[in-house]
């Protein structure tokens, strides 16, 4: 069972309340938003030596690996996609900062999502804008390649602030455009829900599967998942029939204050499922 989740599920300072649970669950694989795991640091992009060999030290004892890095671009002032040269010198400088930090501490897959920071203004033309981000993500591919990690484009749908890669569909078909390697997509069940996508899941999951690094166990505006426990088990199900092999990784935000009671329904439930399906 390759069982993740997000930090961004509970408050900072439980980090290692919450490995105690993931251990109790199975859930062996920690995805990280780099401002919460060291938010004790001036930049947490750029964290000393020391505080990542403590990092990765507390997750050992739990036996918890960092799978997978989001919030790419947190405290990045100024970094925009389709803004002007600078503005997309600080986009791209963001996103090399993630990559070193996930080469640092081994870190497989970084999801790109950061809807604020990639919205197309309406004085740029659409297929000018799109060529650019071709050409941009090619460039993040050729530095993602060389520190061994995959940039996994998020579907972020419009409710969240953007007009760029909205769909599933449409963030498969622009990984196809960029062509690279370690340009690849992030399934994430949360937008298929808010794009009125998931009765084409299965087909969209067949179509990009040679390309899927990344699977997303979430729900529109990231409430605790997964809500409708029978249909995650029934597309876990399709999902692992056509050969994933890699991380599902619950994405929620912490809605309970300090508590880990969601935490813990959320981890309970995905494992049972996960587990059943590695029985079979």
């Amino acid at each position: 069972m390759k069982l993740a989740i997000s930090n961004i599920a509970w408050p900072a300072d439980r980090l290692e309340d919450a490995l105690s649970v993931m251990q109790q669950y199975g859930a062996r694989g920690l995805e990280i938003a780099p401002g919460l795991a060291f938010y004790d640091e001036d930049d947490p992009f750029v964290p000393d030596d020391q505080s990542i060999r403590n990092f990765l030290l507390l997750l050992s004892r739990y036996g918890v690996l960092p799978v997978s890095m989001q919030s790419l671009l947190f405290g990045v002032e100024g970094a925009l996609l389709f803004g002007s040269e600078d503005e997309q010198a600080r986009f791209k400088e963001g996103l090399e900062a993630a990559i070193r930090l996930a080469e640092r501490i081994e870190i497989s897959n970084l999801v790109m999502g950061c809807p604020r920071n990639r919205t197309i203004p309406a004085n740029l033309d659409n297929a000018t804008a799109i060529a650019n981000a071709i050409d941009i993500f090619y460039e993040l591919g050729e530095h993602a390649n060389r520190a061994g990690v995959k940039l996994a484009l998020e579907p972020n749908p419009k409710e969240y602030g953007t007009n760029f890669l909205n769909t599933t569909l449409q963030t498969i078909e622009f990984a196809e455009q960029v062509n690279h390697q370690a340009v690849s997509v992030n399934f994430d069940i949360g937008a298929l829900h808010m794009n009125a996508e998931l009765d084409d899941a299965d087909q969209l999951f067949d179509k990009a599967a040679h390309r899927i690094s990344h699977v997303h166990i979430s729900e529109p505006n990231l409430e605790p998942a997964p809500k409708d426990v029978d249909q995650f088990a029934e597309m876990a199900a399709e999902i692992t029939k056509q050969g994933y092999r890699g991380w599902f990784s619950i994405e929620m935000r912490s809605v309970d204050g300090t508590g880990l009671n969601l935490v813990e329904k959320s981890l309970t439930d995905c494992s049972e499922i996960l587990n059943r399906l590695d029985s079979q």
